[in-house]
């Protein structure tokens, strides 16, 4: 029955494979092609992506290979220089249509809008992903988090820790982002997200009341009233200084995007600024939120590991006014901890690969990878190798103390040209939410010892047993 709801959350229906072949002239990835219409994707769901690619990885030695996926010939890379390659510049950002369809507007341009969407997101969002603007950002987030836990944490019993992680991540990113304070218009906005977010994986058939119907239809209504929070926002800045855009002062990101312009002096239209703020969002929505339900997870499950980052994070906590808030300085306090999350990532990273699209003909390790053909990589191929991690399948955070890790082997947030912008924002988010929880609670794990990990959330959830400190 697993099995079969693994298999169920990757695709089914998927197109048929391109016909256009191969030039017989180049040396191309080894092929594992799989059926005849759905490839290897049923291997996969069922094997699962470590498995599936350490197999295919022992096979062969040239760290890419050949198979089929999503309707697509596509080449997947493995290990440190596979990861490396795959953060150049030779290729784009690429998601299958039945990512795309829920998420953004129809006429969403696969080719060129992602390119744009990429340029205008790291020009617009490095702006207030500053190290200056974070520090002053961190006493909002750190006020948000103890607001939240208070309302939300505080009482209860036992809870689903992801759902209430999302709440939390979810809102902050629309105070951040978009500078929306209005509650009931960050609950309207959540309303359409989770079914978009617990949808967009399943069994793409568009039919009444499927999870990805449901998907669908909530995703149209998020864009609706993205469209409203432009066109007010656009207003109100006509109305700040009718002659002028540019002297609007605003600093959060869908700000940012309404004066951006390109070459020619053109700004971009509502649907392109909603496609670069679903975007944003989606990834804040479900990455952080799931990092979060991960290592709180494993800090129920080891008490030895919560003992010292408890430990640590009441020391600071012990050096502060009662009502004083978390600073700059406290969190880079918080090395242990960090340790804790990234140990948490290598094992359960919040996005456990990601596609691309060869924008020219290239080669690596001697083989042509072909312009327009996909690839993909993960995480999987190097945070889990032996070579790397020593006894990889072990939770073991002093692997992250100093700087032993080689480049292009710990790699949740990317790397190179395409590490994560939002790589800082995520790690203040992620340790003043867990000092918030640490310092409040002792955590017992009441899930199920086996999770379902599909994509980046976990399918059933963590429930978590709340046990308040004594005062």
């Amino acid at each position: 029955m697993e099995s079969l709801l693994i298999m169920n959350s990757y695709i089914l229906a998927l197109l048929i494979l391109p016909t256009r072949g191969w030039r017989l002239e180049c040396k191309v990835p080894p092929r594992i092609r799989g059926w005849p219409l759905v490839g290897e994707s049923i291997q996969y769901a069922l094997l699962g992506p470590q498995k599936f690619i350490s197999e295919r990885m022992e096979k062969y030695s040239a760290n890419v290979f050949q198979t089929a996926q999503f309707g697509e010939k596509m080449a997947v890379f493995y290990g440190p220089e596979g990861n490396k390659m795959l953060f150049t510049k030779l290729v784009r950002s690429w998601w299958p249509l039945f990512v795309r369809k829920p998420l953004y507007f129809p006429d969403f341009d696969e080719g060129a809008s992602m390119d744009e969407i990429t340029a205008v997101f790291l020009s617009s969002i490095n702006n207030i992903l500053s190290p200056e603007a974070l520090k002053e950002y961190i006493l909002l987030m750190d006020h948000l988090a103890r607001e939240h836990v208070e309302s939300e944490w505080a009482g209860k019993e036992v809870l689903d820790v992801l759902r209430m992680s999302r709440k939390y991540t979810f809102g902050l990113s629309c105070r951040f982002f978009k500078n929306v304070v209005d509650d009931e218009l960050v609950r309207k906005l959540a309303k359409y997200f989770d079914p978009v977010a617990d949808g967009i994986y399943c069994v793409p058939f568009d039919l009444p009341d499927t999870a990805y119907n449901r998907a669908i239809k909530a995703g149209k209504l998020l864009r609706e009233e993205l469209m409203k929070l432009v066109t007010e926002r656009k207003n109100a800045m006509l109305m700040e200084n009718p002659s002028n855009n540019k002297s609007f002062t605003g600093q959060d990101y869908l700000s940012q995007l309404l004066l951006v312009t390109d070459g020619k002096g053109k700004y971009m239209s509502a649907k392109e600024i909603c496609n670069n703020i679903i975007g944003l969002l989606f990834t804040s929505y479900e990455t952080t939120s799931t990092v979060v339900t991960f290592v709180l997870k494993y800090l129920s499950e080891l008490p030895h590991i919560y003992n010292k980052v408890y430990e640590e994070q009441m020391e600071i906590a012990n050096s502060k006014e009662i009502v004083q808030s978390l600073k700059w300085e406290d969190v880079q306090k918080m090395k242990y901890s960090w340790n804790v999350v990234c140990e948490a990532l290598r094992l359960m990273p919040a996005g456990q690969g990601t596609f691309r699209d060869a924008i020219t003909d290239f080669k690596f390790a001697g083989i042509t990878i072909q312009k327009g053909m996909k690839a993909y990589w993960t995480t999987y191929t190097t945070h889990y190798n032996p070579e790397y991690f020593h006894e990889p399948g072990k939770f073991d955070p002093s692997r992250f103390e100093g700087n032993r890790i080689a480049p292009f082997i710990f790699v949740p947030f990317g790397g190179g040209r395409r590490m994560c912008p939002g790589k800082e924002y995520a790690r203040l988010e992620i340790l003043v939410f867990l000092h918030n929880i640490v310092t409040k609670f002792r955590l017992e794990n009441v899930s199920p010892r086996k999770l379902l990990h599909v994509f980046s959330a976990p399918m059933k959830g963590v429930s978590l047993r709340l046990i308040p400190h004594k005062k």
